[in-house]
């Protein structure tokens, strides 16, 4: 939004400005961001139906021009899914999502400890970019039977009723009250109220825990509820009433790896059964999928799609999926938890693009960290030195000598850009690599990237504390109050700034002092404004020093690299402890420089190589799909 000069615009240095040695110290200070179901069509109400990256580095480490960012700045402005995550404040987890009258209701769990977890709101939207938050649309007071633990609503529309299905009191035997209820409304914002004065299932079948279900309808007119705990997996009919089940339908249909979170949805003639893996709080949890040709399977898996993001946040399942009408434009939504957070029901809701390949198989999901400010929000957002709002689309401080926000991010190597229009005194850019949040100005570190429109420079330096240091800098004719594409590149010890989309970088400087951290925006005595913000890991694997994807990061595309030429781009000799591998790549790494001894072969993440290949990497190939 808001970017007033062409693509490709070069520095005018002709002409005559008074240019300054250096910008005012740049000083940095603290980090910190946070940001289901499908739709059916069972009403004729509901019309619904159920990035930007620099190109790798070569084999020498110096890299090209960030080709990605060209793309990704003609995608459409204020589309679903730019506008930042968490979409919604608040502590929230298990969303589902229905089209109803052409508006999205996503219906999560309140996040909080059980004994607190007595009701559900829900949230709506016309575009899946501005929310409008309905309070208690289901509380306890309106049904007998429950009283905590009110979990994974999972709503349908039929009989001209809207139905709401949840979980309640986390029976943990045949002998307690509780199960899964089901309550109904005249409005999709409720207030819904218990359908039937009991659970309408109360007892573990196949040893099905009776929580997390979802409803679905296929066109047929059959409605089925999918469920469980504890490991299993069930399915059953519900009869054209939608609060009464056919009781010889039980059929376990538990996919391998299962554990909750059931979710169906139906796209060109294939039925998709979503399920989360791992702990809800530990390292593991996320999203697998199997594909079906009948609602009852068998569901043998297919792939994982949604996994942790050390770099962006962690606890990530539970999800739904929508279908934006008349499109094969798929969202999933999904929660997950902001890096740092120890508090297990500390969970957020959060939506991303999901794509299908040309087979019917689902790519997997990018998690995003973006933001382009089109909801009027800056959710995730946490600002320091000054007070910063979003007006007219855009992230503005006030005018301070030294205004910062940061997102809670952990990037190594990344690629990093937004639109910084500067004002007509001080300097603003961007800040990565930033640690030490809230510790205050003598203490955080990181670096920065900046234009100035009264000495016409872009500048890239690092911060230590209260220390300043200058590492390139390039004369670039810098007008007040226009905006500017920002871009930087950092890919291990290589960093370079991109201005305006040039194609090759405007500084580039070789520094590994700092080797992941938050981003964020900074305006130094400035009366600036950013837009279209955008982080992300660089295409290509990226190799990293340490386990968890931890340590300095190194990206490289697909090629075969001896042992001199990872070390030309950056990569030292036995040296990886984890990789990230794009979907369908293949990453062979070799114990020694020419590509022999023992071979160990990657086709997926890895947060932790096995024993013997740690710090083995000599050679490597990496073939791409």
């Amino acid at each position: 939004m808001n970017l007033t000069l062409p693509e490709g615009l070069t520095p005018r240095l002709a002409r005559q400005r008074p240019w300054l040695s250096s910008l005012a110290p740049l000083l940095l200070t603290t980090t910190l961001h946070c940001g289901n179901g499908t739709t059916q069509h069972q009403d004729p109400r509901d019309n619904g139906a159920d990035a930007s990256h620099a190109r790798a580095s070569g084999a020498d480490g110096t890299g090209a021009g960030p080709e990605g960012l060209r793309s990704a700045a003609l995608a459409p402005e204020c589309s679903p899914g730019t506008s930042g995550n968490p979409f919604v404040g608040g502590w929230y987890a298990d969303p589902d999502i229905k089209i109803y009258n052409g508006v999205y209701w996503v219906y999560p769990t309140y996040s909080a400890p059980y004994d607190a977890q007595t009701f559900l709101d829900a949230f709506s939207s016309p575009d899946l970019i501005h929310w409008t938050k309905h309070s208690k649309v289901l509380d306890k007071v309106n049904v007998s039977w429950a009283t905590r633990a009110i979990w994974a609503p999972s709503p349908i529309f039929r009989n001209n009723t809207y139905y709401l299905y949840f979980g309640a009191n986390d029976i943990q035997s045949d002998g307690q009250l509780g199960g899964i209820g089901v309550a109904k409304s005249n409005n999709p914002g409720g207030p819904y109220v218990d359908a039937l004065g009991r659970p309408l299932i109360s007892q573990f079948v196949n040893g099905a825990q009776p929580i997390d279900q979802n409803i679905f309808i296929d066109d047929n007119g059959q409605a089925y509820l999918y469920y469980g705990g504890w490991g299993h997996c069930n399915v059953v009919k519900i009869n054209n009433d939608m609060i009464s089940l056919d009781s010889s339908s039980f059929k376990e249909i538990t996919p391998p790896g299962y554990v909750e979170g059931a979710l169906m949805f139906k796209r060109n003639g294939k039925y998709y059964l979503m399920w989360s893996e791992g702990g809800w709080t530990g390292p593991d949890y996320r999203v697998s999928y199997a594909m079906a040709n009948s609602p009852l399977g068998p569901f043998p898996k297919t792939g994982t799609i949604l996994s942790q993001n050390a770099a962006i946040g962690t606890g990530s399942g539970h999800n739904t999926v929508v279908n934006v009408p008349g499109t094969d434009d798929w969202y999933i939504f999904y929660h997950r938890r902001p890096l740092g957070e120890t508090d297990g029901n500390h969970r957020v809701l959060a939506y991303d693009r999901m794509s299908f390949n040309s087979d019917g198989t689902i790519k997997p999901v990018e998690m995003s960290s973006q933001d382009n400010f089109c909801d009027g929000d800056a959710l995730g957002w946490t600002p320091y030195g000054a007070t910063w709002t979003v007006s007219n689309g855009r992230y503005v401080p006030q005018q301070k000598p030294d205004a910062k926000a940061l997102l809670n991010t952990a990037f190594s190597a990344l690629t990093y850009e937004a639109d910084v229009t500067p004002g007509a005194t001080g300097d603003a850019g961007l800040i990565f690599r930033v640690s030490n949040p809230g510790a205050g100005l003598d203490a955080y570190k990181g670096y920065y990237a900046g234009i100035a429109a009264g000495s016409d420079r872009v500048v890239l330096g690092k911060a230590n504390g209260g220390t300043w240091t200058e590492l390139a800098s390039a004369g670039a004719a810098i007008d007040p109050n226009v905006a500017y594409h920002l871009a930087i590149v950092a890919n291990g010890d290589r960093i370079s700034v991109y201005l305006n989309r040039s194609a090759t970088p405007i500084v580039t400087a070789i520094d590994a002092t700092y080797t992941t951290g938050a981003v964020g925006v900074r305006a130094h005595d400035s009366a600036a404004a950013f837009d279209n913000v955008n982080a992300s890991k660089p295409p290509g694997a990226v190799f990293y020093a340490d386990g968890g994807y931890g340590g300095l990061g190194i990206s490289l595309s697909a090629g075969n690299y001896t042992l001199a030429q990872l070390n030309a781009a950056g990569i030292p000799n036995d040296w990886m402890s984890s990789l990230r591998v794009p979907n369908g790549w293949t990453v062979q790494v070799y114990q020694n420089g020419d590509f022999t001894g023992t071979m160990w072969k990657f086709t997926a993440d890895t947060p932790l190589i096995p024993q013997d290949a740690n710090d083995q990497m000599s050679s490597v190939k990496i073939l791409a799909q």
